[in-house]
């Protein structure tokens, strides 16, 4: 038995897993940050002048590091080569502060580099851009309107699955900008080997979240593609 417009019973467990999983990844992320953020670098240098560091050892030397508001609202933005880091990030000293910093020049690097991923990401971005805005109203109209309106749910099928590639390929950009920025730190000295063990920790919770937000877009777009087969 189904429940209203196609959403059978089962839509609520579905909802229990995607909302359990996230809300584990951004307790994972949080907790994880907080905890390293308490641990001053041996060498007391800030963020910025880690990621500065780790973009002249890569022999980069355009790209500029800003503050940003917010709290782990760091992101580097490809389209003006640009890293952009929280206040407690770009001056803090904490091990939390040094791994985020040098994930986002891990970014600048891959981007120098001409790494293939992040291209790729960055030519979705407009198009994951749209589909995450209009293909679930898409879809909900089309299932309000008769069958022969199917097209539309297929539609916004089509744009969220859009969506998802885009989180797809966000996993490899994000995992090698986390590897380059762990290979500059040890490289360069800038941390010991116990302070390196705690960036690894902040990297891999952080790493976590774009896992969990790939998984539920997948199980979103199964639940699509069942929902569009079933009123066909």
């Amino acid at each position: 038995m189904y429940g209203f417009y196609y959403y059978d019973y089962n839509y609520f467990l579905y909802m229990i897993i995607t909302m359990g999983i996230s809300m584990y990844a951004h307790f994972k992320v949080q907790n994880t940050f907080n905890k390293y953020s308490k641990i001053r670098c041996e060498r007391g240098l800030t963020g910025a002048e880690a990621a500065e560091r780790v973009l002249s050892g890569n022999d980069i030397s355009n790209v500029p590091i800003g503050q940003i508001r917010g709290k782990l609202s760091d992101h580097y933005d490809p389209r003006d080569n640009s890293i952009s880091l929280s206040k407690e990030v770009y001056s803090g000293t904490s091990i939390s502060s040094i791994g985020v910093a040098a994930h986002e020049a891990g970014h600048a690097v891959q981007n120098a580099k001409g790494y293939t991923p992040i291209k790729i990401r960055q030519t979705l971005v407009p198009i994951a851009q749209f589909g995450s805005g209009i293909s679930m109203p898409l879809v909900f109209i089309g299932l309000l309107l008769p069958v022969q309106y199917s097209f539309m749910v297929n539609i916004g099928i089509i744009l969220f699955s859009m969506v998802v590639l885009f989180e797809i390929i966000t996993l490899p950009v994000e995992f090698n900008a986390s590897r380059r920025a762990l290979n500059s730190l040890e490289q360069l000295g800038i941390l010991s080997h116990e302070e390196l063990y705690g960036v690894k920790k902040v990297l891999k919770a952080a790493a976590f979240t774009y896992v969990a937000a790939a998984f539920t877009s997948i199980l979103s777009l199964i639940r699509l593609l069942a929902i569009s087969r079933r009123r066909n």
